[in-house]
């Protein structure tokens, strides 16, 4: 099984944001290919079947009936999702993780038997521009086409080592929040002095989305474009200027490590309370 065309059923467990982005992306690239979606919520499951998948609330069927296995429950609902699942059915799956912070080692402790990735995608999967890192072992080699093949349904797809992964959670994971925050500042920032909010919003959406392919197709340094904008005595000059005194790159850095710190402190509960549901007899 190399490629996405050779699965049959994928199973998808925890069908919220992020699992309903990844069944439509999915449905898009195979509209054939059955998925069986769980979730706890009836909302969750109505959303499920609107999107085309198979909604159940039945962990431990998904699991032993698909080939390939999802995991986008949040993680603090990991060890719950184990207990639900035989252990026997993860045996030769093939599972792909999204959860913030679970580490590699903890999965294949877990899910005995299983050939493991882990992945960290972003809200943007919803329109197709999803970036995302995906990382495995030797023992998932075999499977790299298949799973970025999958990927690949959301948008960009980067192999990274491991030890990637929490800082690209804070990058790429959060990023769409932070950038959002911007935008809503920056829009504010118009409408204080006088113009309308909706033409504001739509400004700044077209300004960031040309200065993205912009620095993409020149392939330059960010500072070459502020440099090219800024010129003397000018308005450019004078919001940088505001910028460096309130400290808002700074921040803007402080946040990116604040929240790595964060995936990382996940991954360490996750890894202890995974362990102490292994102990018990």
């Amino acid at each position: 099984m190399n490629r996405l065309g050779d699965v049959s059923v994928l199973a998808v467990i925890g069908a919220g944001k992020i699992g309903s982005a990844i069944i439509r992306s999915v449905k898009k690239c195979r509209r054939d290919l059955t998925i069986i979606a769980t979730g706890r919520r009836e909302k969750t499951l109505r959303q499920a079947k609107e999107l085309g998948a198979i909604p159940t609330r039945d962990n431990n069927r998904a699991v032993r009936e698909a080939e390939v296995v999802v995991l986008s429950v949040k993680p603090h609902h990991f060890p719950v999702v184990l207990k639900q699942v035989d252990e026997n059915n993860w045996q030769d799956k093939i599972v792909l993780s999204v959860m913030a912070g679970v580490k590699l080692s903890t999965l294949k402790e877990a899910l005995k038997g299983a050939i493991v990735y882990r992945a960290m995608p972003n809200i943007n999967a919803l329109v197709g521009l999803s970036a995302t890192a995906v990382t495995t072992d030797s023992n998932g080699d075999k499977h790299r086409e298949l799973i970025e093949e999958l990927l690949s349904c959301m948008g960009t797809v980067y192999w990274v080592p491991e030890e990637i992964i929490d800082v690209w959670t804070s990058l790429a994971g959060s990023g769409p929040a932070f950038l959002a925050e911007i935008v809503d500042a920056m829009v504010l920032g118009a409408v204080a002095v006088g113009m309308p909010r909706d033409l504001a919003y739509n400004a700044i959406l077209d300004v960031l989305e040309g200065t993205a392919k912009l620095l993409k197709t020149r392939r330059i340094h960010p500072v070459e474009v502020r440099d090219e904008v800024t010129t003397p005595a000018g308005t450019t000059i004078r919001g940088l200027i505001t910028l460096e005194s309130e400290g808002v790159k700074a921040a803007l850095m402080k946040t990116i490590e604040a929240a790595s710190q964060r995936a990382t402190e996940i991954g360490e509960k996750i890894d202890e309370a995974i362990k102490k549901e292994l102990a018990k007899p």
